[in-house]
């Protein structure tokens, strides 16, 4: 009997090590597997491979095929998937952490953003705690870069002025400003946008450079207007919390050390590609040329003033749920001066 059950045990074991040294990981994405992003994210996966020595694997669902990003939150708290790619606009709520990143800032800068609110949300225990409450962790994070102007139909957006009447495709905060200064909103999805900006359903959408590409929109715009206004950085991968526990400490630090990673390789693809975009919009080179314009400093200051109020209203948001808002904003706002003199003193980590 006694070499029955030592035989049982010693197979139990043998079955949970095996597990241990081949553990895969769903991960659902709702982005298709196209363009700079996609491109970080199979980085971040690769190097999970790579820093496990192949123990750590994922099995990745891309395009929403296993969870979109409305149901991602939800499906990932829940296990259906053991982590994925989240936009905290989508379920604010039970988000409530990362919505700090969708708050309008000074910075533009995609890995100014990113690496702030990386560290943010790696150290500061009050947001990790409100994302527990959800059963997630935080992994990585992407940003959406400076939010630009592109307009169709003969539209132009040059000054604050110019939104008024203008029925305009945005989201987070930046449509509740747009919104505020006149501009007649327009619920249109990323994937839907290059139909509407086509069929006239929109005059001009408050969009990103990268994904001009990616959405082929040069196709159907007249111009693009350069605003380099703020950024969104409530767009991050999250993982269940029960799988980062059942991790052991090696694991988790791996897990770290790729998330962290991939900030850097995230940005500096999103970098280049903003500046090929712009030059391929001059030149005609990304398939048509478009006039690209920059919106003046004193009107994009307008924008900025108009948008200052949705820190308070996050703030207050925090509040509500016992934790010091203020605090937490003032930490936010010294790691994003901390990495914009890094890199001002330094340059970017790529470039050293």
């Amino acid at each position: 009997m006694l070499k029955t059950i030592m035989s049982g045990v010693l197979l139990t074991l043998a079955t949970v090590s095996m597990a241990s040294a081949d553990m895969v990981l769903r991960f659902a994405e709702g982005s298709p597997n196209r363009g700079s992003r996609a491109e970080a994210v199979e980085h971040f996966i690769e190097d999970i491979r790579k820093l496990s020595d192949g123990k750590l694997k994922v099995d990745m669902h891309w395009g929403g095929a296993l969870l979109d990003y409305k149901t991602v939150t939800d499906g990932v708290s829940r296990g259906t998937a053991d982590m994925g790619t989240m936009l905290a606009a989508y379920n604010p709520q039970k988000l409530k952490a990362l919505t700090i990143g969708d708050v309008p800032v000074g910075s533009s800068d995609p890995w100014v953003g990113t690496r702030a609110m990386y560290e943010l949300m790696t150290t500061n225990k009050v947001l990790q705690e409100l994302l527990a409450r959800q059963d997630l962790i935080y992994l990585t994070g992407y940003s959406s870069t400076g939010v630009q102007f592109e307009c169709g139909g003969g539209n132009s957006i040059r000054i604050v002025d110019d939104i008024k009447g203008k029925r305009i495709r945005a989201i987070a905060n930046y449509a509740k400003v747009l919104d505020e200064l006149g501009a007649s909103l327009v619920n249109v999805t990323a994937g839907d946008f290059y139909q509407a900006l086509d069929t006239g359903l929109v005059d001009c959408s408050a969009s990103y450079l990268y994904t001009i590409r990616t959405l082929k929109t040069f196709e159907v715009i007249d111009n693009v207007t350069l605003v380099n206004w703020g950024q969104i950085n409530g767009f991050a991968t999250l993982m269940n919390l029960y799988t980062w526990e059942d991790l052991s400490k090696e694991e988790q630090a791996i897990m770290r050390e790729a998330g962290s990673n991939a900030i850097d390789y995230a940005a500096k693809l999103q970098i280049e590609e903003m500046d090929l975009v712009v030059e391929g919009l001059r030149t005609g080179s990304i398939g048509k040329k478009i006039p690209v314009y920059e919106m003046a400093e004193e009107e994009r200051a307008k924008l900025e003033k108009a948008a200052e109020k949705y820190a308070r209203d996050w703030i207050d948001s925090v509040n509500k749920d016992g934790v010091d808002g203020q605090k937490i904003w003032d930490e936010y706002q010294a790691l994003l001066a901390k990495y914009e003199q890094e890199r001002d003193t330094n340059g970017y980590p790529w470039a050293r």
